[in-house]
């Protein structure tokens, strides 16, 4: 029974092309949350090909799994896949894909619970620098103002979303800024941008060795950000925030000849400046209708035996 090797070839050779391709494309910048779709299908898809393969796998070296998986099928579309012929490569492969099922469940489970103790952290951190108000509810108040030096502003998600900004921030942000600041945020918390840096963060560190879930990684720490700033500056022009990003972030050094921790900014800057137009909606429309094809192909691919049996 070879279809479940073939089911592993395809999702290395997904693992292997889409981020080339993606990494020569110009589009990307351009169309951030179509970029940000076509990642995420590209790694569903290697994840279907190893899901698909370990249930076939399992279902050639146990009986039991067998009947389940087959239960309605017609007996000559179990026999279309000789199953029989699996042989002892079957068993190791289907307890090697499950550990690593079960692997990354329990990565992603990790990050979660991390990400939950650095928002309590945080959230504790702020109630000490910003004590609530005699009649004051918690979480009611969906911006909070600190008293700082360091101009700066972030999201806080959770079950009661904040808003935190520094003082130096209302200080040095003019005009329009500030709202284009509020939006950019805004928007990292209406798409849900945490469970992506969640499921990539869980990728990586569980398998650090494979290289399409660290570009994943990566990929989706950029294209959030420019994703939020196509947001803002659709609302108040790109100029507004670009400015708002330079004054959010120049005594920081990140404009200067040395990297720092935060080299993407002038990037980000660069890009909004530069206002390339977008891609027409018939080729975004045909990206996304591509990309939603990548795990679909896995399920194309094992169902093949079974429609041939069948007619």
């Amino acid at each position: 029974m070879l279809l479940p090797v073939a089911l592993l070839l395809l999702g290395a050779l997904t693992a292997v092309v889409a981020p080339r391709l993606l990494a020569r494309a110009d589009w990307p910048e351009r169309e951030p949350v179509v970029a940000l779709w076509v990642w995420q299908c590209v790694v569903a898809g290697v994840l279907m090909c190893c899901a698909l393969s370990m249930t076939l796998s399992a279902a050639a070296a146990w009986q039991a799994v067998r009947g389940h998986v087959f239960a309605p099928a017609p007996r000559d579309v179990v026999e279309a896949y000789a199953l029989g012929a699996g042989g002892s490569w079957a068993p190791a492969t289907a307890v090697t894909l499950a550990l690593g099922g079960a692997w990354t469940a329990a990565m992603l489970t990790r990050e979660i619970a991390r990400a939950r103790t650095r928002r309590r952290k945080r959230r504790a951190e702020l109630l000490l620098r910003a004590p609530q108000l005699p009649g004051e509810e918690p979480g009611a108040d969906r911006l909070v103002v600190l008293e700082g030096e360091r101009p700066d502003a972030w999201w806080l998600p959770g079950a009661a979303p904040q808003l935190v900004i520094t003082t130096a921030a209302l200080r040095r942000l003019k005009g329009r800024q500030l709202d284009a600041v509020l939006a950019h945020e805004q928007g990292h918390a209406q798409a849900r941008h945490d469970w992506l840096l969640h499921c990539s963060g869980a990728l990586a560190a569980g398998f650090p060795q494979v290289p399409v879930f660290a570009a994943f990684q990566g990929e989706m720490h950029r294209l959030i950000e420019l994703a939020a700033d196509d947001v803002a500056s659709r609302r108040f022009g790109r100029l507004t925030i670009a400015l708002a990003l330079v004054e959010l972030n120049e005594e920081r050094g990140v404009f200067g000849p040395c990297p720092t921790p935060q080299a993407h900014v002038p990037q980000r800057v660069h890009r909004l400046l530069s206002a390339r137009p977008r891609l027409t909606a018939s080729r975004r429309l045909r990206l996304t209708a591509a990309a939603a094809l990548v795990p679909v192909v896995p399920l194309l691919v094992t169902f093949v035996p079974g429609l041939r049996a069948l007619g």
